[in-house]
C-alpha cells in the first residue's frame, strides 16, 4: 500500500513501518530544524533525539487528534519537548563534569562559542577517546567550520573517507557521552 498524505495517520496507528518512513521523508525536516532550535550543532546529540522523536511518534499515536492539530503540528511539538528534554540531560551533564560555562550551548552562539573559546579539560578528555588525527579532524570541522571538501583537500583523500572518520568518530563520542552520563 502507498503511504500519503491521507492515509499516513491511519497507517501509523496501524503500526505500518511504510509510514514511519514517510514520516521521516515528509517531516524528517521539520524534525531537524526544531532539534537545530534548541540543541545548536551538537549532532551527537541530534541523532539520538531524532531516533526519540520517531519512537515517540510511533508509539503515542493513540495521543494524536486530528481535530486538535494536523500531524505536522503534532511532531513538531513532541520533537520540541523532545529536544528540550536532550539540553536539559547536556546541561546536567556539563555541570556534573564541571565544564566551563563557555561550552554551554546557545542555539543562536554556537559557532560564535566554538571559535572564540579554547576547550576545556573536560571536553579534551571527551575527545580523547578518538585518535589524534580524528581529534584533529572534529576540531578543525566543528570548532573552526572547515568543509568536508577542505579537510579532503588538505589531506588528500576522498570526501567519503572524511565523511566516514567524522561518523565513526560521532559514534565513539556518544557511546562516550552515555558512558558518562550513567557514572
Amino acid at each position: 500500500m502507498e503511504i500519503t498524505e491521507e492515509n499516513v495517520v491511519e497507517q501509523l496507528f496501524k503500526k505500518n513501518e511504510k509510514a514511519l518512513f514517510y514520516v521521516v521523508d515528509q517531516y524528517g525536516g521539520i524534525i531537524k530544524a526544531v532539534m537545530k532550535k534548541y540543541l545548536g550543532n551538537l549532532e551527537i546529540i541530534q541523532d539520538e533525539c531524532f531516533d526519540d522523536v520517531l519512537l515517540l511518534v510511533w508509539k503515542n499515536m493513540s495521543a494524536y487528534d486530528p481535530n486538535k492539530n494536523s500531524l505536522k503540528n503534532w511532531i513538531a511539538t513532541i520533537t520540541k519537548y523532545k529536544a528540550i528534554d536532550y539540553q536539559r540531560q547536556y546541561k546536567r551533564f556539563l555541570q556534573q563534569h564541571e565544564l566551563e560555562d563557555h561550552m554551554l550551548i546557545e542555539h543562536n552562539s554556537v559557532e560564535a562559542h566554538v571559535v572564540e573559546n579554547m576547550l576545556s579539560s573536560e571536553t579534551e578528555q571527551i575527545l580523547s577517546s578518538l585518535k589524534k588525527e580524528d581529534q584533529v579532524l572534529f576540531l578543525q570541522h566543528y570548532g573552526e567550520q572547515k568543509t568536508v571538501d577542505e579537510l579532503a583537500e588538505a589531506r588528500g583523500v576522498n570526501k567519503s573517507v572524511i565523511y566516514n572518520r567524522l561518523s565513526r568518530g560521532r559514534k565513539k563520542l556518544r557511546a562516550a557521552f552515555r558512558n558518562r552520563l550513567h557514572f
